[in-house]
């Protein structure tokens, strides 16, 4: 008998609540040890090692040991992506999370989706770039860039007719888990936050996915944008 596909072994693996509980949770800290897990899934330190060793054998997992401490993270980008897009479904675990703290509030106003800016800074740019209609949506999931975008996007150094376009175009909507609403993504969405970084709009995290705006980044999304300090929970 063949080996189990690999999406069904995953499907597996994802579907089971308590396990499903477990990655919601990595998804939205980035690194936890196994006692904050068993927290976020209700179950006793024990089942949640159980559980932990099957999402490590199954790839969706990654471990690293620091001093006495092992912390777990998700294993790389495509698993993050997968649990983005199922987040949206309702039969989703209910996570019990202890009091965020001043990084995990960080990680809801602004994260790095692996590649792309997300949360609400993502949700409320894409929105701004829309309304200016930079950028416009269309069928497929996909969003398309006017010609008052590419010039726009230009003043910024970045050149969308050099983009090299995936079978989702140049830009795509990406659904944002915790906003309910979309986000940029795609090459343009991955050269947008690149150009957004490199111009000290914005700073990443060595430690985790948190995205900080700099003083200059909040002149440039308040002028450019029309995008303030008072976009929700933006004061973390």
């Amino acid at each position: 008998m063949h080996g189990q596909p690999k999406i069904a072994s995953a499907a597996f693996l994802i579907g089971d609540p308590t396990r499903a509980a477990m990655l919601m949770a990595l998804y939205d800290a980035g690194a936890l040890p196994a006692g904050e897990l068993a927290h976020a899934a209700g179950v006793s330190a024990q089942t949640a090692s159980t559980h932990l060793a099957k999402l490590l054998a199954g790839g969706l997992l990654a471990c690293e040991t620091q001093g006495r401490h092992r912390y777990y993270r998700l294993a790389d980008a495509q698993v993050a992506q997968a649990l983005e897009h199922l987040a949206v479904l309702d039969s989703q675990p209910e996570i019990r999370r202890r009091p965020l703290n001043r990084e995990a509030q960080g990680m809801r106003f602004a994260r790095c989706c692996y590649d792309h800016l997300a949360g609400q800074l993502g949700v409320a740019v894409t929105q701004a770039l829309q309304v200016r209609g930079y950028i416009v949506a269309q069928e497929q999931k996909r969003f398309e860039v006017s010609a008052a975008g590419a010039a726009w996007f230009a003043t910024l150094g970045l050149d969308v007719a050099a983009l090299k376009p995936t079978r989702h175009g140049v830009a795509r909507q990406c659904l944002d888990w915790t906003e309910r609403s979309h986000h940029l993504a795609g090459p343009l969405g991955v050269r947008f936050m690149s150009v957004l970084c490199a111009a000290g709009w914005l700073r990443r995290s060595t430690s985790s996915r948190v995205i900080q705006v700099t003083p200059k980044g909040w002149a440039g999304f308040r002028q450019e944008l029309g995008i303030s300090t008072d976009v929700p929970q933006a004061a973390g």
